[in-house]
């Protein structure tokens, strides 16, 4: 896709590969532009990573798209929140009752 567009409706997900752990689910109308602002999950990566590293363990942090998701906004954070919901990620604020927010 090129970067000079906004990009698609998708869901997104952030997985430790080495770990076998979703740590973040999340939405967006405009997929190109979402990780090129502000994101709080930018900070908890780079902070998980850094510890992981200090304490010498694995990690391999990738994002994934699923691309066949609702266009209209609501239905797509609708099934985002269903997602987080059976996943239970950890870095979203939905599960922070759960794990404690992260890196805070």
């Amino acid at each position: 896709m090129p970067a000079d567009t906004p990009g698609d409706a998708c869901l997104y997900f952030v997985i430790d590969s080495a770990a076998q752990m979703l740590l973040y689910v999340g939405e967006t109308c405009r997929s190109n532009k979402r990780w090129k602002g502000i994101h709080d999950c930018k900070d908890y990566i780079e902070s998980y990573q850094s510890l992981h590293y200090k304490y010498g363990l694995k990690t391999a942090v990738n994002i994934a798209f699923w691309w066949d998701t609702p266009v209209q906004t609501r239905p797509r954070q609708q099934l985002e929140q269903a997602l987080i919901q059976k996943w239970k990620s950890p870095f979203n604020k939905e599960c922070w009752e759960r794990w404690g927010q992260p890196f805070a």
